[in-house]
């Protein structure tokens, strides 16, 4: 290897992404290097219009350029082409004048830049009156392709779910496309090259619609046609050839329609599917679709099409059943031993005409029986009828389950396990977290951590996947975002969501409780929901250091607050109106989902903590102005959270954790109040004998409260907690993924309820953050955000004998663990990746007795800053691998 090079370039966050409508791109790097202490001191970018080899047609070179940046480098070329590829690769020094190679030559593709360009027309059937068992159209055309063909790339988008086929084949492996948006303001297009695809000669192009979010059932009152009556499609084809001839096939009248073998898919229902109704040849050039009718154009604007912000859905990973069972009830079920979002493919032989049944739950019941109560009215339901002669084998197309648990009616023949396959379908973000401890629960815990964002990640961040709703709720997103992206590289996810939020933001500022808004009919706006258009932007640019999506979703974010203030009967509290509260907090009066602490105090706390947020991000922008006019707000806002809230001796009126939790977490007390605060919130988990009482509001802040104000060993207390209420008592019960409730399946096997009772919704989860910014100790600077400046102060506590925490962040992967030796002495590892710096905390250390690879610290490369503070011993890394020894104090 060279001693320095740059590897992994990339676009907008993507290697080499397709079809983007970004102005100026930015780009993006790593650096590799086994030495340590390698920062950045300059770059160089090429980029050239469709040469990659940079022969010709380079367009912007920025010479060296004086600059540690390596992230969200913002191309500075002239302005992009429409359709066009652009070939980019970086170079780099080191401080030491030390020149890299060229990276790998990567690209982005421009998409369809202006709604101009689109002279494709929507075609859709022929309307249907009415009828909720609507099939699948099917629509197809012919054309001709001559020699010489340079490039075939489509554009492709649907009002409902699409899937696109040529010449027989399935085009691309992304699922339920365009996704889910605010549809009447933002529509994503999609981009494909099929350039292999095309044959001289003949051709066929085919498209496949189903309901969708579209117009399928959405929100548990069973609404249909949310977005519209009528489903339709947008293909539009582009031939280049090497000549520079141009051709393009785009939906028009000219093509035909049929139904086939899909004669229901709904996102909550399922699907049926004849299989004796299949024409595997329809979208071939040789099929005779003289039965077919014409499809029908309609006018629908096409200025609100955007290119894919985010990662579309794919099967990402297969999961084999783990079991069959035959249930007390005569059930006969498969256990796939996951609670697993996605679907099952399976293969059968069953006569013509036979059908199958399949239907799917997370959980048993407590006499081990077959249990769907809470998926309330989705059916989550597969009829596949046989057509016979063969071993077939089947999977869904515009439908998706959430369960772990298959029951098979009418399955004809013996089973056998080998026939099924769970495929795991989820937005296909890059995973980037990984987290270990001593701990067998935790760990356990950390996985069902994992699966429950695998499960509620699919286009937006869902509540549920499983019941009769599976919608963005804006509080549940808020709450978790921060451990999802230690998890995955969820930056594209929450950009596309967050353009939703502002799209769907009422003209007072309000924000609907879910995103996109399914629920128009609900106007209420509540705190700690509502604040998820301030809280996830500036999460996204502390963890991803992205001005741009704060840049964008600034007007969203102030109006926010704005919108707070106008509320109640002071402009500095919110007293009024609708809220959640703290959502089932176990606190709760007796047939009420809202905890004890009062509705008012949770509000002010969350104003107070948005408008902050809000000033932080005006500084980052440079607004002066507004940075002091949030700022000020903030002030006031505490201050009267103070007079309305907290005694004139220091003790806040609400006694409930969450009250307590919330005050110290968003800094609202501070000096003897702020001791006191923390010290009767630890006080109340010891004598509730080291249980929580929170709900969706207070748990996301309860341990970081602790740990961050001197009760950590409390915080670890909780964590490792195993009788209910606690994290690890789902585990106990075999839990997967995340419980709605903390009680959801009782000790003694009873349930919580039917009507809400998710066993995979992500929100208490958010426990996650605090495994690896305080047990592990693994976080970044805020004045130097997405990693650049590292801090590393690992926490550890009692009932753990290690703790590791790894991230792949932009510049590369971040680790940070402690483990107690047998020799009692402490060992600290630490990996800081090229261009970045750690401040690091030895925690319980004397300087004079730390030592770094068996060197005293003072010989230890790349070790700066060393001083003796009363927490330990605090220094300053650059890149390389670290392993501290010593003996540590009261630790």
């Amino acid at each position: 290897m060279n001693e320095l090079q740059v590897i992994k370039p990339v676009a907008e966050y993507r290697t080499n992404p397709l079809g983007i409508d970004a102005a100026k791109p930015r780009l993006g790097w790593r650096i590799q290097s086994r030495r340590r202490g390698v920062a950045q001191a300059a770059y160089r970018i090429q980029v050239s219009e469709g040469d990659d080899r940079f022969e010709s047609a380079v367009v912007w070179d920025t010479g060296k350029v004086a600059s540690d940046r390596s992230v969200h480098v913002e191309y500075g070329g002239p302005q992009l082409k429409s359709r066009t590829r652009y070939f980019f690769r970086v170079r780099i020094w080191d401080r030491h004048g030390t020149e890299s190679g060229w990276s790998e030559t990567a690209y982005w593709e421009t998409g369809l830049l202006d709604a101009s360009e689109w002279t494709a027309e929507w075609i859709s059937a022929p309307k249907r009156d009415g009828a909720e068992a609507e099939p699948a159209d099917y629509a197809r055309k012919t054309f001709d392709a001559g020699p010489g063909l340079k490039r075939a790339t489509i554009y492709a988008t649907a009002h409902g779910l699409y899937e696109l086929h040529l010449n027989g084949e399935r085009v691309g492996d992304a699922l339920f496309a365009p996704g889910w948006t605010s549809y009447a303001n933002r529509l994503q297009y999609q981009t494909y090259d099929v350039t292999p695809m095309i044959q001289n000669g003949r051709n066929a192009i085919g498209v496949v619609t189903g309901n969708g979010w579209y117009k399928g059932d959405i929100g548990w009152h069973s609404e249909r046609g949310l977005y519209g009556d009528r489903r339709a499609a947008l293909v539009q084809l582009h031939l280049t050839y090497e000549d520079g001839r141009e051709e393009t096939v785009r939906s028009d009248g000219s093509w035909t329609m049929a139904t086939g073998p899909i004669r229901l898919s709904e996102i909550y229902h399922g699907e049926t599917y004849d299989a004796r109704l299949e024409r595997p040849d329809w979208a071939t050039a040789d099929f005779d679709d003289a039965g077919w009718v014409p499809v029908e154009t309609l006018d629908a604007d096409k200025r609100t099409l955007i290119a894919q912000q985010n990662e579309p859905s794919r099967i990402v990973e297969d999961i084999r059943p783990v079991g069959l069972i035959r249930t007390p009830a005569g059930e006969t079920v498969i256990d796939m031993g996951q609670n697993m979002v996605g679907w099952l493919r399976f293969t059968v032989r069953g006569e013509a005409g036979h059908r199958i049944v399949i239907r799917h739950a997370e959980i048993l019941d407590k006499d081990g029986n077959f249990y769907t109560g809470n998926l309330r009215k989705a059916k989550q339901t597969i009829e596949y009828v046989c057509r016979g002669g063969g071993p077939e084998t089947y999977e869904p197309h515009f439908t998706f389950q959430g369960f772990r648990y298959v029951k098979l009616e009418h399955y004809p023949g013996e089973i056998n396990l080998e026939h099924f396959t769970g495929r795991v379908i989820h937005t296909d973000m890059e995973p980037t977290g990984r987290f270990e401890c001593s701990e067998p629960l935790v760990n356990r815990l950390q996985h069902n951590i994992l699966w429950g964002q695998k499960g509620n990640f699919l286009d937006v961040p869902t509540d549920c996947p499983q019941r009769d709703e599976r919608l963005g709720w804006t509080g549940d997103a808020q709450v978790f975002i921060r451990t999802a992206a230690f998890l995955m590289n969820v930056a594209p996810f929450f950009t596309k969501w967050l353009g939703d939020l502002k799209a769907d933001q009422f003209e007072d500022g309000s924000v609907p409780a879910v995103i996109p808004n399914a629920l128009p009919k609900n106007r209420n706006s509540s705190s700690a929901w509502g604040d998820a258009a301030v809280i996830c932007p500036w999460t996204l640019y502390v963890c991803y250091g992205d001005t741009r999506v704060l840049e964008e979703q600034f007007d969203s974010m102030k109006a926010w607050v704005d919108y707070i203030r106008r509320q109640g009967d002071n402009e500095w509290l919110w007293n009024t109106g609708f809220h959640y509260g703290d959502w089932l907090g176990l606190d709760a009066k007796e047939g009420s989902y809202v905890g004890a602490t009062p509705t008012d105090l949770i509000a002010t706390a969350f104003y107070a903590h948005s408008a902050g947020l809000v000033a932080k991000t005006a500084e980052v922008l440079g607004r002066a102005e507004d940075a002091e006019t949030y700022r000020t707000i903030r002030e006031r806002v505490v201050r009267e959270f103070r007079n309305e809230f907290v005694t004139p001796n220091g003790r806040l009126i609400s006694p409930t954790q969450t009250a307590h939790a919330l005050a110290l977490a968003f800094d609202l007390v501070d000096g003897e109040t702020y001791r006191r605060t923390a010290a009767t919130l630890a006080k109340m988990i010891e004598d509730n004998k080291f249980h929580l009482t929170t709900g969706f509001v207070g748990t996301p802040y309860l341990c970081h409260a602790l740990s961050r104000s001197g009760y950590h060993e409390t915080a670890a207390k909780l964590v490792l907690q195993q009788e209910y209420p606690s994290w690890l008592y789902s585990v106990l019960q075999g839990a997967t993924t995340i419980w709605e409730h903390w009680d959801g399946i009782k000790p003694d096997g009873s349930l919580w309820s039917d009507a809400m009772n998710s066993f995979n919704h992500y929100a208490y989860g958010s426990i996650g953050d605090w495994l690896y910014q305080a047990l592990a100790g693994l976080d970044t600077d805020e004045s130097a955000p997405g990693y650049k400046r590292i801090r590393i102060r690992p926490l550890p506590a009692s009932g753990f004998d290690y703790a590791h925490a790894a991230h792949d962040s932009m510049y590369g992967t971040i680790e940070s663990g402690w483990r107690r030796l047998a020799d009692g002495r402490l060992q600290v590892d630490v990996v800081v990746p090229p261009n970045t710096t750690a401040d690091v905390v030895l925690p319980g250390a004397a300087l004079s007795g730390v030592a770094e690879g068996g060197r005293p610290l003072a010989e230890a490369e790349g070790v700066a800053d060393c001083r003796q503070t009363d927490d330990g011993v605090r220094l300053t890394l650059g890149s390389g691998g670290y392993r501290f020894v010593y003996e540590a104090a009261g630790v």
